[in-house]
């Protein structure tokens, strides 16, 4: 990171130093200026907020409602997706359900236990499904009355699912009969069905692709984002061998073709997988920054400090803003060096509005000391954590050990060991030593 110091008032002054035969120096004078320290950083431009809507099933497209680059209200239908595979989960899984509402277990005792196992995968693969369609329906109300028909669901298969556990332990134990534990297995069916149905219409309600905020609209991608609504088919997959029959059957067929996915802009017709990003709404209504800043100098940042900010896009303007935040943990940087992400409030310019992605240089104001006792920046000769000034006076160079402020390119701030008025050696001043004859 390169810092600067602009000098508001007092010019510095070079002279050199004549007569005595002493080493030939050029010094400055030692006086008063308005310094502000600056720090560059480079950054983005960044979006208030940005939100994706993924398809929760393999389905195609039957009508786009909106252009790419329109401003969109938060809950406006942009996309309605069909899914016949998602349709013909639920009539499975509703007709499940009212098979299993009379349904009763006549199976040897041997096999108790393992039909639980079953009947417990089958719930867990449906119940996971639903909660991740109902995740992808932007609109608040919707999608909490599609988690909280879930969220019911599962509590109520874990409460029967619990006593039919129970009751296959007796069972086994010899202290509870067999019929009773597969009168609380059928119950367990019929819970597992009813979380399918919850499960299968958070799909149906998710195919409407509602704006989650309000802003820009961009049209598809073809990316998965995390938490994307799982592919089914490689869901009932994963499960045991054993196990699988079921989980299909709990979630309709689970489905075993598969579309490609749409990349671009969508069009009617187009097929989109499972988990595609359909459409992504960015909130351009108040923009903000990123900078990294180099590890030797974020110590310095704050909340509050106002900065300038030129963009790459934008010559010749500036514009302003000021840091919200100062991420606590560091990222390396292209170069291998650590450094620290800085977030700010862009305000509007007089320029072109910027775009989320542009580049940008931030120009931190750290620190800014008005009609302080300064020295030029080359007559400070730094060694360690100390440094110091070789002021000349009757003809030698004297070294003193001063205490800096606000520092850069340009002018120093200090604090201590010089006064107004003094002259400091401003050239080679690392390779005097003290009390040698100066000229």
């Amino acid at each position: 990171m390169k810092r600067q110091v602009l000098v508001y008032a007092g010019a510095v002054l070079l002279a050199g130093c004549s007569g005595g035969g002493g080493t030939k120096v050029a010094t400055g004078l030692v006086q008063r200026a308005d310094v502000r320290e600056i720090i560059d950083a480079p950054g983005a431009v960044t979006a208030r907020a940005t939100s994706t809507v993924s398809a929760p099933a393999d389905a195609t497209v039957v009508a786009v409602l909106v252009k790419d680059g329109q401003a969109v209200r938060k809950g406006a239908v942009l996309v309605r997706l069909d899914s016949g595979q998602a349709q013909q989960r639920l009539q499975q899984a509703e007709s499940a359900q009212v098979n299993a509402s009379g349904s009763q277990v006549a199976l040897p005792r041997a096999d108790v236990g393992p039909l639980q196992d079953q009947v417990d995968a089958a719930a867990a693969a449906a119940l996971t499904v639903g909660r991740t369609a109902a995740a992808q329906i932007p609109d608040p109300k919707a999608r909490r009355r599609a988690q909280d028909a879930v969220t019911a669901a599962e509590a109520r298969y874990r409460t029967v699912a619990a006593a039919a556990r129970a009751a296959v332990n007796q069972a086994n134990a010899g202290v509870g009969s067999v019929q009773s534990a597969l009168d609380a297995l059928a119950g367990s069916q019929r819970a597992s069905a009813t979380a399918s149905v919850s499960a299968a219409r958070a799909t149906i309600e998710a195919l409407t692709v509602r704006a989650p905020i309000d802003g820009v609209v961009s049209l598809g991608s073809g990316g998965a984002p995390a938490g994307a609504a799982p592919d089914v088919s490689s869901l009932i997959s994963s499960l045991p061998a054993a196990v699988q029959g079921q989980a299909q059957q709990a979630l309709g067929g689970g489905g075993s073709g598969s579309t490609s996915t749409t990349t671009g802009a969508l069009a009617v017709g187009s097929p989109v997988r499972s988990g595609t990003v359909v459409v992504t709404v960015t909130d351009t209504g108040g923009l903000g920054l990123t900078a990294d800043v180099d590890e030797t100098d974020v110590l310095l940042v704050r909340p509050g400090i106002h900065a300038d900010v030129e963009l790459d896009a934008v010559p010749d303007t500036s514009y302003a803003a000021t840091v919200t935040s100062v991420d606590v943990a560091p990222t390396t940087s292209a170069r291998g060096g650590v450094s620290y992400r800085v977030r700010l409030a862009l305000q509007r310019g007089v320029g072109p509005a910027p775009r989320p992605g542009m580049s940008v240089v931030v120009n931190l104001r750290v620190r800014t000391a008005n009609g302080v006792v300064s020295v030029p920046a080359a007559s400070v000769v730094r060694e360690g954590s100390s440094s110091a000034v070789y002021v000349v006076e009757r003809g030698r160079a004297r070294r003193r050990t001063v205490v800096l402020g606000a520092q850069g390119a340009d002018r120093d701030e200090v604090r201590s060991g010089v006064v107004e008025g003094e002259r400091v050696v401003v050239r080679d001043a690392d390779k005097l030593h003290d009390g040698q004859a100066v000229g």
